[in-house]
């Protein structure tokens, strides 16, 4: 084993991780592992662990930054620039042809890399259709990703075709979490005399692995694990698969040539809890206690091992999808609520074109083509200046909602807040379900305060919302302004942004230059419109009672949407939201 690896048996706790590291390595077919975790909570650890247990194949760790290009394979520069051959560079899924690639915030990855490192995994093959250029070449590996769920998660597409799942959490026992110093320290101070120590435990992950062969499933089983499937609301088949295989994967590993529903039970967690179909905004935990109730359900009926305890299901509170859409960005086609855009940095290269000024990137294939028409026409050898083509990439585009929500005192009368509250969570499903990122800025008391960065992760918004408290005066111009700033900042080609502002208008401190908080108010509105960001005024004014009508006054001078708190729905929204 390498020195510089942390053994995997050395690794405190984690043991569903391992487990089903060692159940992905001990049967290919089931498919990748997905870690999910915080920070600092072994994800990198483990997955370098089991790099040295299936033999000696490379462990290649794919950067953040990577291009398709990089992932995928290109072509060779040199080859085609000097001697105009076209030739297939290979990339990091042929690099890690026979052993371990490991993804760190695979949710963080764009989409189209995403599926092109599960395609390779599922099938083996990496197939490279580009730039005039036909190729394919094995692409053997076990996929493991890690990802913080604070960050985001990935879409249940994706979720689904990660055959296992385990949450990861770092231990909450101060006796557990002193061993995981102690050993980490001892493997910094002499990595070499650490690994030799737990070399006898390495040597039997190996051997057991290496023995491990999958169990046969009878009829019975497979069609009570089906069963629970079904039970858990897992709509994908590969749910079934994976979740037989796992079994088969678990019964060998332990040296049995039959599984058994013990062995369906072991591995059910990891194979059904990231694909129940579920609200977006629902608890984690509940996804665990749902399989649970799937496995006592349908597995203890479908065998016979006796009557399911009677329970009443209780119905989900119906979730009102609120459609929240900025304007589409220029060139932007017409593919629904994600829009293509052109011309950005990142993305897949779909075209190419003459370079307007200084030549960042070469499309290489529609570079020699253009020389070598050149040449039939009687021009020159070589590559002229004339001849070069850059690529034009295109990438899918977002929303950045930027939600600034009045938090002053009056907000906490009327149980106003907590209809916002509701209002917003529905708003946070659409925006999951989209793929979009939140921003949260409140203004209240003293000032304004961005409680809440850009963020793809729908739960660390709803946390940050419903812990949201009210008081003080009405600071509306500090938040406003607070959020344009972070709007403008935080947009790009293709993250539109659009200003939701949650107030009825009663400024009563923040005036700054202005005598008067209203003015102040109006005055930084006047600035939204100005740079012609697209908003949308919420307003919370009640109903009953005198009115005075200066949410509405806001957004006329905004240039915004003007729509009151029970307009916050989907169809009356996307209907008032259309035309900005």
């Amino acid at each position: 084993m390498s020195p510089d690896r942390f053994p995997l048996s050395a690794v405190v706790g984690a043991d569903e991780a391992k487990l089903a590291l060692v159940l992905a390595a001990a049967d290919r077919t089931i498919g990748g592992v997905l870690l999910r975790g915080h920070k600092g909570s072994a994800k990198s650890t483990l997955a370098r662990g089991l790099a040295a247990l299936v033999g000696k194949g490379p462990f290649v760790e794919l950067p953040l930054g990577a291009t398709e290009e990089r992932v995928v394979g290109s072509l060779d520069l040199a080859a085609a620039l000097t001697g105009g051959e076209v030739r297939f560079r290979p990339g990091l899924l042929a690099a890690a042809d026979g052993g371990v690639l490991y993804v760190d915030e695979v949710n963080l990855l764009a989409d189209h890399l995403v599926d092109a490192l599960l395609d390779a995994a599922a099938s083996g093959v990496n197939r490279v259709e580009r730039d005039g250029v036909s190729h394919s070449h094995p692409a053997r590996f076990l996929l493991v990703g890690s990802m913080n769920p604070e960050e985001g998660d990935l879409r249940p597409q994706l979720l689904d075709r990660f055959g296992l799942a385990v949450d990861v959490r770092n231990p909450g026992d101060p006796g557990v979490r002193a061993e995981v110093v102690r050993r980490r320290m001892a493997f910094d101070a002499d990595p070499a005399a650490f690994v030799a120590t737990w070399s006898p435990a390495e040597d039997e992950l190996v051997r057991r692995l290496d023995a491990t062969r999958p169990a046969t499933v009878d009829d019975d089983l497979l069609e009570a694990a089906c069963a629970v499937c079904v039970a858990a609301g897992a709509e994908s088949m590969r749910a079934d698969i994976v979740l037989a295989r796992a079994a088969a994967a678990h019964a060998g590993w332990h040296g049995r040539t039959a599984a058994t529903a013990d062995d369906v039970r072991a591995v059910a967690h990891l194979v059904l809890a990231h694909r129940q179909r579920r609200q977006p905004l629902d608890d984690p935990a509940a996804a665990s206690s749902a399989v649970d109730d799937a496995l006592d359900e349908a597995l203890d009926d479908a065998l016979g091992e006796g009557p399911p305890e009677e329970r009443v299901a209780v119905p989900d509170a119906p979730a009102p999808i609120v459609a929240l859409t900025a304007p589409k960005a220029e060139h932007a086609g017409r593919m629904g609520r994600r829009s293509p855009v052109r011309g950005t940095e990142l993305g897949r290269t779909v075209a190419s074109r003459p370079p307007a000024g200084a030549v960042a990137a070469v499309a290489v294939v529609p570079t020699l083509q253009a020389a070598a028409a050149r040449r039939a026409e009687g021009g020159g050898p070589g590559i002229a200046e004339g001849d070069l083509r850059e690529p034009i990439k295109e990438a899918l585009t977002g929303n950045l909602l930027v939600l600034a929500v009045d938090a002053s005192g009056s907000m906490g009368t009327d149980a106003r807040m907590a209809a916002v509250k509701g209002a917003l969570l529905g708003l946070l499903v659409d925006a999951y379900q989209r793929r979009d990122r939140v921003a949260l800025v409140t203004f209240g008391g003293q000032g304004a305060e961005v409680v809440l960065r850009p963020t793809g992760s729908v739960e660390v918004a709803r946390s940050r919302l419903e812990s949201l408290a009210t008081g003080g005066e009405t600071p509306l111009a500090d938040g406003i302004r607070m959020a344009t700033v972070l709007a403008h900042r935080s947009a790009t080609p293709v993250l539109r942004p659009l200003l939701v502002v949650v107030t009825d208008g009663r400024a009563t401190s923040g005036a700054g230059a202005h005598p008067d908080p209203v003015a102040a108010a109006m005055a930084e509105a006047a600035i939204v419109a100005r740079h012609r960001l697209p908003a949308v005024v919420v307003d919370v004014e009640p109903a009953t009672g005198p009115r005075l009508g200066l949410a509405g006054d806001l957004a006329t001078a905004m240039g915004a949407r003007h729509i009151t708190l029970p307009d916050l729905t989907a169809g009356r929204l996307e209907s008032a939201l259309r035309g900005l």
